[in-house]
């Protein structure tokens, strides 16, 4: 049968493979050598449990009745049709789907008078749909003798078989099961009825107890004493398989839905879901503009073990005046877009990037799309931050603790769930939960229910939902990409305004959202008194201090306000501007430590009669000079307190301009993007033709090889990894034919030891020596004599 699948995935058509290698990429990293090659990586357990995890509820049903009961098409959808109160008609076409599905995934094969499934996809089901082990396996560590007393009292024939053989024979006849579920008492019944449908197995007391029918006490003794139930440890029970069919009877589902479930929620007018999913991204967007304005003048330092503190996560937080974890997740989106990243001192530091300056100069809606791809491909979990470990370790922004290989398909699932829902519908999250559990029903991970609920809340944040439903510009980032995105979020957006309505009160009012040079402007000019409809700035000494601190004089500073207000500038705003830059720059700080020089020797007398000066530890050393033993930073933080606006002087007496949005880092490397879209379907042509190629070549080689008797050993290459596996478990020695990289046929005797990745780990008994062999390159196992 090995050799069967082999040739029918041989058969396969380029655009089938293709379709296999989308659906489960896997197989085609690396490309294999072969189509010999891609059949014995597809059989492999790791592979085969990643595609069975990618089934739904249903497809996975049909697996296991294949499991069980493989053949023709007529005998799987009679089983299916009684397995739920679904119409026949709705059965039937699910099944269809379902099959054309598992055969694209290459997980079933052959005609539909003999459907079969792939080799290794049994073993990789086993337990299939809950059902406990074969009754061979639940007594296999049972005494014969004591199997032979219970095959005694259920008045098996004595025909000299090994005993657990003869009891499997005995209960591979459902009627004889029947007419043994009819002895026991409606207790023992009611005990097997909490087991049918799963967990299979149980505990109770002394479970290996010896017990006959006549003798038994208690409903749990009457099920021991007929083997309606097995003893698999001390203290643990198990129902076996073939009692466990009877009791379902027949079926091997108990309600088996080919549908998923219906998506639950509110309805949303579509129009107002669009325009709050494009306000939410307009937020987002200028949101991030901040966050890389506010670190590049003051950088939060980086942790030693990685990662930010949370202190700077709080400052962060209330410096853009949004909760905690929204911080922690702006701060995530914005590291992984290469907006930000460490560098600046020894130490290190969270310093904007030279890409953000590229990204600045963007339209606000490609500057969103671009963000919101970085979320997509996310490998990490943003909100984690701020909790514990299982070892009770925080778990801070940024940390490399934070990634999360299931992160990104939870997120990928769960968009694609309210991507298919009905437009403007805002689905809750326990119809969410319950759809993803039917469309993967083997994802049970501990983490898919946290992070769905992250998925709900970030998508709301970035602007991907609006009021919880779907959005046009999220939908067309998930179909298409990021022009695609951008082009359907730029109607929505608000159109940015250059100009402010400047108050006597020294505040301005931004009556919408600023273009992003006077944004920076003003945040630099004056401080956010409030945000909302409209955000409030309020001017300040401190605030007009920091423009003449950049290097701008107060003419330019009233010029910018006089071209970017709608009314005049207020009298005391100019009053403002003029008092400050008249003692602007008066008193010079350089290093003497430091120094203070002024060109009027009046104001060094009232600064070194002033009792807070006493601490820097001033001497004056000329008529215009004052030298400190303090840092000049220290210095002119401490003259500011005094209430006089120093500047800082170089060396050559030149005014050191500060210019607060100049410290930039070093852009990351290039983040590998985790195929949020799948495999690029031009790698995956290529991946096929290369797979053909190599088939070919494989197939000419083999064919001028010599045939057996003296020949090396042939074997197909699922039975070449059974039999290398057996060898492994029993510890026995094997000759093997192998393909040297040249393509050199030679013969080797191996004792194997493990076998992973594509490789054996051996004893080579002809080289004395532990040699790795590739598994495609191994032409057939035989035995030893």
């Amino acid at each position: 049968m090995s050799e069967a699948f082999t040739e029918w995935l041989r058969s396969r058509t380029d655009e089938q493979l293709r379709a296999l290698a989308m659906s489960r990429p896997e197989l085609i990293t690396p490309v294999p050598a072969h189509v010999t090659g891609l059949a014995a990586r597809a059989g492999t357990p790791s592979a085969l449990g990643r595609a069975l995890d990618r089934l739904d509820r249903f497809a996975l049903a049909v697996a296991e009745n294949l499991a069980l009961a493989p053949g023709p098409l007529r005998a799987l959808r009679d089983r299916l049709r009684r397995s739920g109160p679904a119409p026949a008609g709705a059965v039937d076409r699910a099944l269809d789907g379902a099959l054309e599905r598992l055969r694209t995934m290459a997980l079933v094969h052959g005609p539909d008078s003999d459907l079969r499934l792939a080799p290794g996809v049994s073993a990789a089901l086993d337990p299939p749909a809950g059902l406990g082990p074969p009754i061979a396996d639940v007594f296999r560590h049972h005494a014969p003798e004591a199997v032979e007393v219970l095959l005694e009292d259920l008045g098996a024939p004595a025909d000299g078989g090994v005993p657990r053989e003869r009891l499997a024979r005995v209960f591979a006849d459902p009627e004889r099961v029947r007419r043994l579920l009819g002895e026991i008492s409606p207790q023992a019944r009611a005990a097997l009825d909490e087991l049918a449908w799963g967990p299979s197995s149980g505990r109770v007391p002394n479970a290996r107890r010896e017990v006959r029918p006549a003798d038994a006490q208690s409903p749990i003794e009457e099920l021991l004493a007929r083997g309606l139930l097995g003893a698999t440890g001390e203290e643990s029970v198990a129902l076996p398989r073939e009692v466990g069919l009877v009791l379902r009877d027949g079926r091997l589902h108990r309600d088996l839905s080919p549908v998923p479930p219906p998506l639950d929620g509110i309805t949303r007018d579509r129009d107002l879901a669009d325009r709050t999913g494009a306000g939410q991204a307009f937020g987002f967007v200028r949101s991030a503009e901040e966050l890389c304005e506010l670190w590049s003048v003051d950088a939060p330092g980086v942790l030693r073990t990685g990662g930010l503190a949370v202190r700077d996560l709080k400052r962060t937080a209330q410096a853009l005046d949004v909760p905690e974890w929204a911080a922690a997740f702006l701060v995530e989106i914005v590291h992984a877009a290469g907006l930000i990243a460490s560098g600046g001192s020894i130490d290190g530091e969270w310093l904007p990037t030279a890409a953000y300056d590229t990204w600045l100069v963007r339209s606000t809606e490609e500057r969103w799309a671009a963000l919101a791809s970085a979320w997509l491909t996310l490998d990490r979990a943003p909100g984690l931050a701020g909790g514990r470990d299982e070892r009770d370790r925080l778990l801070n922004a940024l940390h490399p603790d934070l990634r999360r290989s299931a992160a990104i398909e939870v997120r990928a699932k769960t968009l694609a769930v309210l991507a298919g829902a009905e437009p403007g519908l805002a689905p809750s999250t326990e119809s969410v939960l319950d759809r993803l559990a039917w469309e993967q029903p083997r994802r049970r991970g501990g983490h898919r229910s946290e992070f769905t609920e992250f998925t709900l809340r970030e998508a709301e944040l970035i602007g991907v939902t609006g009021l919880g439903a779907m959005s046009g510009h999220g939908r067309a980032l998930l179909d298409g990409g990021r022009a695609e995105a951008a082009e359907a979020l730029a109607p929505l957006l608000p159109e940015p305004v250059d100009k402010v309505l400047l108050q006597a009160d020294l505040t301005a009012v931004a009556p919408g959202p600023l273009t992003s040079d006077l944004g920076r402007w003003l945040a630099l000019a004056a401080d956010v008194e409030s945000k909302g409809g409209a955000t409030v700035y309020r001017f300040s000494e401190g605030s007009v201090r920091r423009v003449l601190d950049a290097g701008q004089s107060a003419e330019e500073l009233l010029a910018m306000l006089e071209r970017h207000s709608a009314t005049p500038v207020p009298q005391p705003l100019s009053y403002l501007v003029g008092d400050v830059a008249r003692r602007h720059g008066r008193l010079r700080v350089g290093t003497a430590s430091a120094y203070i020089r002024c060109d009027d020797p009046a104001v060094l007398e009232e600064v070194l009669a002033d009792r807070r000066s006493n601490a820097l530890r001033l001497r004056r050393l000329a008529p215009t000079v004052v030298a400190s033993k303090t840092s000049r930073a220290t210095l002119i933080d401490s003259l500011r307190a005094m209430g006089y606006a120093p500047v800082a002087e170089s060396l050559d007496g030149d005014v050191m301009i500060s210019r607060p949005d100049a410290r930039r880092t070093e852009s990351p490397p290039a983040r590998a993007v985790n195929g949020f879209h799948g495999p690029e379907p031009e790698a995956v042509a290529a991946a096929i033709r290369a797979i053909r190629a190599g088939d070919a070549a494989h197939r000419s080689h083999l064919e001028r090889l010599p045939e057996p008797g003296g020949a090396l050993p042939r074997s197909p290459a699922t039975a070449t990894i059974t039999a290398l596996q057996e060898a492994i478990r029993q510890g026995t020695r094997v000759w093997i034919g192998y393909l040297d990289s040249q393509g050199q046929a030679t013969s080797r005797i191996l004792e194997p030891a493990r076998m992973e990745g594509g490789y054996l780990t051996a004893y080579d008994e002809t080289r004395a020596a532990i040699h790795r062999f590739a598994l495609h390159r191994i032409t057939g196992v035989a035995d030893v004599n």
